[in-house]
């Protein structure tokens, strides 16, 4: 998986399989993986986070929401 930032442990991407799907964002950090949708940005899938991380997790993706979208469009060449 591309990384698109490391911030307080954690770790941004997405897979290029994953661009048939709307735009989002895999947070991996150990064995834990979570799934945030973009627009608007929310949770989609979890494991192995708990609700703290999963809320620290979710305010790294509102800051960086247009960065990240700007790099889904750049990875999957489509627009949202």
């Amino acid at each position: 998986m591309p990384t698109w930032l490391r911030e307080r442990g954690f770790r941004f991407g997405i897979r290029s399989a994953d661009c048939d799907e709307p735009a989002h964002v895999h947070v991996v950090r150990g064995r834990a993986i979570a799934k945030f949708w973009l627009m608007p940005v929310g949770l989609a899938t979890s494991g192995g986070y708990n609700r703290h991380q999963l809320a620290v997790i979710s305010g790294i993706v509102r800051e960086h929401e247009t960065e990240f979208l700007e790099k889904w469009r750049e990875s999957c060449s489509q627009d949202e």
